[in-house]
């Protein structure tokens, strides 16, 4: 079978497939979890689940897996289904035939050519929300030559959160050392004019902006690393000394803040202060893709794909809700251009 074709077949494979559900996700159809688990089985294996991620008590899947099909709540026609569909899939990939992973290409892991594509990807997914407090005296892009300028929080010379969860661990690492990459800090560096003073400040008081005269502040700010439940949060605020940093540094020069989250987070009480807001995700090691936009090598042209909410009582809020008003809809976000010789 040539490449070609052993790609066609898988992908044909895959569209007939096999379900597979997720960590302990049959445990959670009764609620509370495992309050009928003989039950979750049966209705999840009847529905067409056809793998059950169990991570730690197996001995009581297969247990009560065994029950089901002795009982004849489950049909061995049923079991059967699910072993061809996983099987089918397994012969299609080759596993039986190579069942270890071919580690030909793990030399290109990281390379120049993919950190280039990563940084593309981060550029075009920053999201403009504000430009200027007035829309004809907009603050971005930045001027790359300027005497001195300011660059705070904690989340702008650190990977970790940059990166977030699921980056090295399983809920990230919150330091800077995490791996290789750019700091938006250090991406900042590479891009100003040599002649440009950069400060770097994680918690400056109004004192430390007013008497140093910056022409302009970079203020970086945003959620800690999580993944999965450790993330769930009633109020979707940002880590301090977030809000104060935006108070004390954009109500004493003009700033553009820089958001570092894996979702959108309480910010309409700071908005008014702010010159310009960006919302960077999570833009991981490269972040370069940041400075790219911020002093106009390349311009804004990413978009939201979900409601930016003004309050957390709000949630859940959709298009078309009768209470619909969100702090930036689905789909906003502001456009620059790249400008030549900046």
């Amino acid at each position: 079978m040539t490449d070609v074709s052993k790609y066609i077949a898988l992908l044909a494979c895959i569209f007939q497939g096999f379900v597979i559900s997720d960590w302990e996700g049959v445990n959670r159809i009764t609620s509370p979890p495992n309050a009928n688990y003989t039950y979750s089985v049966e209705a999840s294996v009847m529905a067409g689940v056809d793998m059950i991620m169990v991570p730690e008590n197996y001995t009581d899947f297969i247990g009560n897996l065994t029950y089901l099909v002795n009982k004849n709540a489950i049909p061995m026609s049923r079991i059967d289904d699910a072993v061809k569909r996983i099987l089918r899939v397994k012969f299609v990939m080759g596993l039986f035939e190579e069942p270890l992973a071919d580690l030909s290409l793990a030399q290109h892991l990281g390379s120049q050519e993919h950190r280039e594509l990563a940084r593309e990807a981060v550029r075009k997914s920053l999201v403009l929300l504000k430009n200027g407090k007035k829309p004809e005296q907009p603050l971005l892009p930045l001027p790359k030559k300027a005497r001195k300028i300011l660059v705070a929080g904690a989340h702008g010379d650190n990977l970790g959160y940059q990166c977030g969860g699921w980056t090295i661990t399983w809920q990230g690492v919150p330091r800077n050392n995490l791996t290789i990459g750019t700091t938006i800090l250090k991406a900042i560096k590479n891009t100003v004019d040599p002649t440009t003073q950069v400060v770097y400040n994680e918690e400056p008081d109004t004192n430390f902006v007013k008497s140093n005269n910056f022409d302009y502040a970079i203020v970086v700010v945003g959620e800690p690393t999580y993944a999965e439940m450790y993330g769930d949060s009633s109020n979707l605020t940002i880590l301090d000394p977030g809000p104060s940093n935006i108070q004390n540094i954009c109500g004493s020069v003009k700033c553009v803040v820089v958001v570092i989250s894996g979702r959108p987070v309480v910010i309409e009480p700071y908005v008014e202060k702010m010159d310009a807001l960006v919302a960077a995700w999570l833009p991981g090691t490269e972040g370069q893709g940041v400075a790219d936009v911020l002093f106009g090598d390349y311009g804004f042209t990413g978009k939201l794909a979900r409601n930016w909410f003004k309050r957390v009582d709000q949630l859940p809020m959709n298009v078309g809700d009768p209470h619909y008003d969100p702090l930036f809809p689905i789909g906003f976000g502001l456009t620059t251009q790249a400008v030549k010789g900046n």
